[in-house]
């Protein structure tokens, strides 16, 4: 029987994360990717690094560079923050790539000019470069520059401009920086690049034209405090700029019968979140799950992609909270619209809600059951709508519905001793105990 060919559009973290997993379930895929135009460092964290070791992309990995905890000057206070990695996004993506020759994956350097659908149960690519392409399945991975056709949810319009220029070789460092019309991130590499972002509001009314960009920028370095310290000199105008949108976005068109959004095609969240590679991460990990539930079992189709629909929007508002929150930390004045409109995106809505016994219910839900989405009881509560399934290998419905007949002892009894730290831990974190006298409630028996 023929393998079923799968394209994945675009070789950052995402699109080699859904590449590698449809290939361990089997899949013929190719990953078909152009170079990125501007050479940007961008900053992760350890966490994102243990999952990109864990997916199977260890150089990728690899190629972060250490830096001492970021230097923070935020609404007029220092402070230092948890220690950042730095990334050469050149170098990090050919590490990307290396990953995925490594796994015998095909990688296309070319550009997607369309996508055809010529059949009910195929699509045909053309390439820039390459000869047309067909397969079952595409996977949009390309991040922000993936066309779409509309989108469910939109934020307030915000503009990055990245200055960058070779330096002093030095130490790897990071910092942030408030200003009154937006914000800065600052990074430092050993071999000498220095890079400064600011993200302001597009519509900001004092911005030039593109031939002055350099020059306002250097202006706005060269009058902010922390820029003074963390720069040896100020190349002036003379940096390569790139202007680019830092708008949240939420795709409509998420999941459909042959294709699928992960990463930033999907949801892409305000830079100050702290959350870029790692919200890739989580949607492009459930998809292969996704695909194969459709493509082998199509009568599990809709769940799957309601699935994949539902935990990607989740996602993209429970981030775009925590970027609101951050943008609280400073006390506006009226005529700051920049913080003051971000400071009220998306709601009103806690970021951590409250979770007590009460509140706790059991109900049926789509969950990753191995290679397909299926069907299992999970636990759902305010603060994890979309319910938790298990915990150390331990079913957790089945633990919180028996504490609604049995004893604390009694229910904690029957795991295995390696099981009872961990789930009695989760439990106390909802307000259950020895001593807890309501247990919540099953929506559907």
């Amino acid at each position: 029987m023929r393998k079923k060919r799968i394209a994945v559009l675009g070789a950052g973290p995402a699109g080699a994360a859904a590449a590698l997993g449809l290939v361990r379930l089997g899949y013929q895929v190719t990953v078909i990717s152009d170079w990125r135009r501007f050479n940007a460092i961008e900053g992760t964290s350890e966490r994102v690094l243990q999952a990109l070791r864990g997916i199977g992309l260890r150089r990728a990995s690899e190629a972060a560079i250490p830096a001492p905890n970021r230097q923070v000057l935020w609404a007029g206070q220092r402070s230092l923050r948890n220690r950042e990695w730095l990334l050469e996004r050149p170098v990090f993506d050919r590490a990307l790539r290396d990953d995925l020759h490594q796994a015998d994956i095909e990688v296309i350097e070319a550009r997607v000019l369309a996508v055809h659908q010529v059949h009910p149960d195929q699509l045909s690519l053309a390439l820039d470069g390459a000869g047309d392409l067909d397969v079952d399945f595409v996977v949009d991975a390309r991040g922000r520059q993936a066309p779409q056709s509309a989108e469910a949810a939109r934020g307030p319009e915000t503009l990055s401009l990245l200055c960058r220029w070779r330096g002093q070789a030095g130490e790897a460092a990071s910092a942030a920086e408030s200003l009154d019309s937006g914000w800065c991130w600052l990074a430092r590499l050993p071999n000498g690049e220095q890079y400064w972002q600011w993200t302001l509001d597009a519509r900001h009314m004092a911005m030039p034209g593109r031939a002055q960009l350099t020059a306002w920028c250097a202006e706005r370095r060269a009058a902010t405090q922390l820029a003074a310290e963390f720069f040896a000199e100020d190349p002036g105008a003379a940096v390569e700029l790139r202007a680019r949108s830092s708008t949240c976005t939420l795709a409509s068109d998420l999941c459909g019968d042959r294709t699928i959004r992960v990463g930033d095609a999907a949801m892409a969240v305000d830079p100050l979140s702290g959350n870029g590679i790692f919200q890739s991460l989580s949607s492009a990990l459930q998809a292969p799950a996704v695909i194969n539930t459709v493509l082998q079992y199509p009568a599990d189709a809709p769940l799957a992609q309601a699935f994949h629909r539902r935990r990607v929007t989740e996602l993209f508002y429970r981030f775009a909270r925590l970027g609101r929150d951050f943008y609280a930390q400073v006390e506006a004045a009226p005529e700051q619209s920049f913080w003051r409109e971000r400071q009220r995106w998306p709601d009103d809505r806690q970021t951590h809600m409250p979770v007590t016994p009460e509140a706790v219910t059991t109900d049926w839900a789509p969950v990753v059951a191995g290679d397909r989405i299926s069907q299992a009881r999970v636990v759902i509560t305010p603060d994890q709508p979309l319910g938790i399934w298990h915990l150390n290998g331990v079913e957790l419905a089945p633990v919180v519905e028996a504490l609604r007949e049995q004893s604390w002892e009694q229910v904690l009894a029957q795991l295995q001793p390696a099981q009872r730290g961990a789930v009695a831990g989760w439990l106390q974190t909802l307000g259950y105990g020895p001593d807890t006298g309501v247990s919540g409630r099953s929506v559907t028996p």
